[in-house]
């Protein structure tokens, strides 16, 4: 029985895009059965209404906190009954007690190699460090922002003459190889979240699977 999969997204939905095109091809064995917004006018509902997937949105600004919007979600994403929570460009910090709901069922996509360049602004921050690899981690999702238990990482060389912009571009074509990538291999049990590390095939591995790109 495929992993039912919830996609948590706020915008666009390239991310998504990515791993609704994978289960299409055979590639990912997951089943996608909600995708889930913050923003009714996230183009990624559409996206996911295309592909025949299940969509809901709850708008935040009609909460008065974090945690009651965030307890909200978790009715709604339970009518589904999730296995695993995809962060794909959700532009909402989780509560603690929406990521102890869900602990270690939920990744997430940071544009740097963690755990360098966590927070904002990486792509800029590595040219301006002279960094020679640049790239994308995939990771479990915990209180701690960006500090998760990492589980696989896309690079690539980084061109000095190159702008922040023209670097994004580049990483975000990695994250739509590797993030579908990463799920699969918790989908399927082969990385699982115990005891605040990562295990592949049932041994503890603090370092994360790296790819190297052009």
């Amino acid at each position: 029985m495929s992993c039912r999969t919830a996609i948590l997204i706020s915008g666009s939905g390239t991310n998504l895009q990515a791993f609704i095109d994978a289960v299409a091809a055979g590639n990912l064995d997951l089943d996608l059965c909600i995708v889930f917004s913050n923003k009714p006018d996230a183009y990624g509902l559409e996206r996911a209404e295309k592909a025949s997937i299940p969509t809901a949105c709850i708008e935040h600004g009609n909460f008065p906190d974090r945690e009651s919007f965030d307890r909200a979600v978790i009715e709604e994403l339970d009518r589904y009954a999730p296995d695993l929570l995809i962060l794909a460009g959700f532009m909402r910090i989780l509560s603690p007690a929406f990521v102890d709901y869900y602990k270690g069922r939920i990744l997430n996509i940071h544009p740097a190699l963690l755990p360098k360049y966590p927070g904002l602004n990486t792509h800029q921050r590595a040219l301006d460090a002279g960094e020679e690899w640049h790239g994308s981690t995939v990771h479990f999702v915990t209180e701690e922002l960006d500090g998760g238990p990492r589980i696989l990482q896309g690079r690539l060389r980084v061109d000095p003459a190159e702008s922040a912009d023209e670097l994004q571009t580049r990483v975000q074509a990695i994250e739509h190889k590797i993030y579908p990538e990463a799920a699969g291999l918790v989908g399927s049990g082969r990385v699982v979240f115990e005891g605040g590390r990562s295990l592949v095939d049932g041994d503890i591995s603090d370092e994360p699977f790296v790819q190297s790109y052009e």
